[in-house]
């Protein structure tokens, strides 16, 4: 008897001030996956399937989500157009990591369980780093793994492709673009 996966699209960083020395690089590749991932998260909530902002705390410890959000929407700063596109719906989950994986010292597992989710998709920035560093995790922890690769950013597309594949191959992800998976 197979059981029906239930998933969760993890939307990674990209509420982003993009404030740091080469933001301004990563602004257009994120700005094209965010058009993708708009559209995703619609599908994924239709569906009936939960989304998460993963998102950094930048070493705010004092921050929360919601003034992150603020910040980059009302705030003249770099990732203020990324904002805009991506910002949370009232029924959307959000969780702050310290670090790069969206495990790492955070309740994502837990409400993963409490969701009863099996199956991730993960969306964001940056490929390289926190995308690939919560894949990894996320692995480790059993859970099955779908990355479109026109929902994920690096600072260079062939940075993000070394990455896609790399997560292709290392943690058995699902690396086709949102299109295939809203057939």
């Amino acid at each position: 008897m197979t059981t029906t996966p239930r998933y969760a699209l993890l939307i990674i960083d990209m509420i982003n001030d993009l404030e740091f020395s080469n933001g301004i690089d990563l602004l257009p590749h994120a700005l094209e996956a965010a058009t993708h991932i708009a559209h995703l998260k619609l599908y994924v909530k239709k569906h009936g399937f939960p989304v998460i902002y993963v998102n950094d705390n930048y070493g705010r410890w004092q921050s929360d989500f919601r003034h992150l959000v603020s910040h980059c929407l009302q705030e003249d700063v770099k990732g203020k157009p990324l904002a805009q596109m991506m910002k949370p719906d009232e029924d959307d989950y959000f969780i702050l990591k310290p670090k790069y994986s969206g495990f790492f010292a955070t309740p994502l597992d837990l409400l993963l369980a409490h969701l009863q989710v099996d199956t991730l998709i993960l969306a964001g920035v940056t490929g390289d780093m926190c995308v690939q560093f919560t894949a990894n995790d996320a692995y480790m922890r059993g859970y099955k793994l779908i990355i479109p690769s026109d929902c994920v950013a690096s600072h260079t597309n062939e940075i993000n492709q070394r990455a896609l594949h790399c997560m292709k191959d290392v943690v058995k992800a699902d690396i086709s673009p949102s299109s295939v998976m809203m057939e």
